[in-house]
């Protein structure tokens, strides 16, 4: 695996493109409620604007991918992202803040895990799980580059310029990094086997009941990580506690899950995928039980992070291979991108739906929410389950 070029590749785009597109937003929103003035409410309505984008446009990316055109999107969608962050970085208005995310939000769709996943698993095939592993091992810090540096950056020179030179990154090393990468995957591709005339047409997938419990157990755990995610660092701070400790905390979660993703792999032959995917919910619930009733107690901040990274680490891993092994690998693309439009469906309407609820009744209810969203996430799983076993 450390000889896939392709891979190795992969995982440094993926960490620096999830870094810049995705983690940015919550690495700045307190700057930008300082800069603007804007309520909560309006701000998250952003990623909320780009969630849906991305999700409207991750099925239209799963069949490009499947296509054969993969290796173009995954170069051209980035690049666009980058120019997106460069006209973020000028923005003035809302109108305008709205505008730009919504298009940041499409080139999510052809630049993040879903995509690429979908593109490692259709040039792959069975063996994409270990080219998925290594990915999300090293991507797992992209949130502990983010937060810092975005921090970091802002205060030397501000957001704005911080905002311009992620942009920059992205438009010039990154996307043509990543294009590179994935035309080297499409090139080794083996030879795709004669079709079969007796395979579910592409559409059929959507009339199983397996495809919607999945998503919708899905969704549960994208809700809550979009609401924990995005406001992380307004809830700590409404604890008094301070800004670097903060960030500090949003910044451990990418090494936490690196260590999860790491334990998944060292005791993968003793666990089976479903033992894993429930572990994961129930550490989810715990760790938002942790951050609901740890007040300011650092120790409890603390024990959240350790559990709850862990546990999305290997959500991020499970997501595209429970989805292989419930619905089949034939029209993966399709199958991939539909789960993915329902699971950022929850993430895009995560931060927003926090922001109403915690301007309702408070942080404290709406963890208790995300607590109980979770264990119906697990509900969910495991019917699904249970229906494709029964075949």
């Amino acid at each position: 695996m450390l000889k896939d070029r392709a891979i190795l590749t992969l995982s440094v785009t993926q960490t620096l493109v999830w870094a810049a597109l995705f983690y940015i937003f919550p690495a700045l929103l307190l700057r930008w409620e300082a800069a603007f003035h804007w309520s909560r409410a309006d701000l998250t309505l952003g990623i909320t604007c780009a969630t849906l984008a991305s999700a409207l446009g991750a099925p239209i990316a799963g069949r490009i991918i499947d296509k054969g055109h993969g290796a173009a999107l995954m170069g051209l969608a980035p690049a666009l992202g980058g120019l997106g962050l460069i006209a973020l970085s000028q923005v003035g208005a809302l109108w305008q803040f709205y505008a730009l995310w919504l298009l940041i939000g499409l080139t999510q769709a052809g630049s993040l895990y879903d995509a690429c996943f979908a593109m490692v698993t259709h040039t792959r095939g069975a063996a994409a799980k270990r080219g998925i592993v290594l990915i999300t091992l090293v991507a797992g810090f992209a949130g502990t580059i983010s937060f810092p540096t975005m921090h970091y950056l802002s205060e030397a020179f501000g957001w704005r310029m911080a905002t311009a030179l992620a942009g920059l990154a992205i438009l010039l090393v990154v996307a043509p990094a990543q294009g590179l990468a994935a035309r080297s995957l499409q090139r080794g591709r083996p030879a795709p086997p004669p079709p079969d005339a007796t395979a579910p047409r592409p559409r059929n997938f959507l009339r199983r009941p397996a495809f919607w419990l999945l998503a919708f157990g899905f969704a549960m755990l994208a809700i809550v990580h979009g609401t924990v995610l995005n406001h992380l660092l307004p809830l700590l701070a409404e604890r008094g506690l301070p800004l670097e400790f903060a960030v500090l905390i949003a910044a451990l979660i990418g090494p936490m899950q690196v260590a999860g993703r790491l334990a998944m792999v060292a005791t993968g032959q003793r666990f089976d995928h479903r033992q894993f995917m429930l572990t994961s919910f129930a550490m989810i619930a715990i760790a938002v039980t942790f951050l609901r009733f740890g007040g300011d107690t650092r120790a409890l901040i603390v024990a959240f992070v350790l559990l709850y990274g862990s546990a999305w680490g290997t959500v991020s891993i499970l997501r595209p291979v429970i989805t292989r092994d419930i619905l089949g690998e034939a029209n993966f693309g399709a199958k991939s991108g539909s789960i993915a439009l329902i699971f950022l469906a929850g993430v895009a309407m995560s931060a927003y739906f926090g922001s109403l609820i915690w301007a309702w009744v408070g942080y404290g209810a709406l963890l208790v929410i995300l607590i109980a969203m979770a264990i119906a996430g697990a509900l969910f799983y495991t019917a699904a389950h249970r229906l494709a076993a029964r075949g």
